[in-house]
């Protein structure tokens, strides 16, 4: 039995109330359950790391995966912060942003989660809207949490529409479904060969892959979230993790 994809998560930094309010690492265990449910070993990397530590641990990993979070510092996009931007951790955003370059280059399977799609898109070039509300009035709500409505994480609240001849679309077996949304930013440009291959309702981008990568995928919205609730949620992992092991197949008969 061959084993199973080695898949590096980045943490993000936290409070804790156990230690006294002090920092640590930590992340959201949907993203770990959805990853095991789907055949992966996950393991987290700290932000606490140099680069050739970081690049050592990378070596580890079959696939990436970039999850949710606090918004990216626009620096690394060229821009001043919006007063809406908030949660920037730039130890994490270097991280993330280094590993996106990695993955990118070495094509070792990436997939990207709500800011996870934005750090893709920041570390090939593109840029954000900082805060949909006040940058972008005319489309729809895309902000449905907790503390802004009561809305739970797996809320459905809009329509994805993909590409048809988009690889996710081919993946997933759908071109339109509904997804939960807890983002206030979105992708604004995008640089090529990255391309936009899903939609909400009002225009704001949801989907980005890139071709010619065994498997590089942003989506906006939140699956693993929606593991148990929709069809489409899981079959991401699967191809994720399946695209994983196969990388790791490849890299062993090297």
């Amino acid at each position: 039995m061959s084993n199973p994809p080695v898949i590096a998560i980045p943490c993000r930094h936290d409070t804790s109330a156990y230690y006294s309010g002090r920092e640590i690492n930590s992340q959201n265990n949907s993203y770990i359950r959805a990853v095991v449910a789907a055949g992966g070993a996950p393991f987290l990397i700290p932000m606490e790391v140099d680069k050739p530590k970081l690049q050592a641990l990378y070596r580890l990993a079959d696939g990436v995966l970039f999850t949710g979070g606090g918004d990216i510092d626009p620096a690394f996009y060229n821009q001043t912060p919006h007063p809406a931007t908030a949660g920037i951790q730039r130890e994490r955003d270097t991280v993330e942003l280094t590993l996106a370059r990695w993955a990118i280059a070495d094509k070792k399977p990436l997939l990207g989660i709500c800011r996870g799609f934005q750090v893709m898109t920041v570390a090939s070039g593109g840029t954000l809207y900082q805060d949909i509300a006040t940058q972008l009035p005319k489309a729809g709500r895309h902000d449905f949490l907790q503390k802004r409505g009561g809305f739970s994480r797996d809320h459905l609240a809009h329509e994805v529409i993909l590409d048809a001849d988009s690889r996710l679309a081919k993946l997933l077996g759908e071109t339109s479904f509904l997804t939960n949304s807890l983002h206030h930013q979105a992708l604004k440009t995008i640089s090529e060969p990255f391309k936009v291959v899903g939609h909400a309702a009002d225009g704001v981008p949801e989907a980005i892959e890139l071709p010619d990568h065994p498997f590089c995928i942003g989506v906006q919205w939140h699956p693993e979230e929606l593991v148990e609730k929709t069809e489409h949620a899981p079959k991401l992992f699967r191809a994720f993790i399946a695209a994983s092991a196969q990388s790791a197949e490849q890299d062993n008969g090297k």
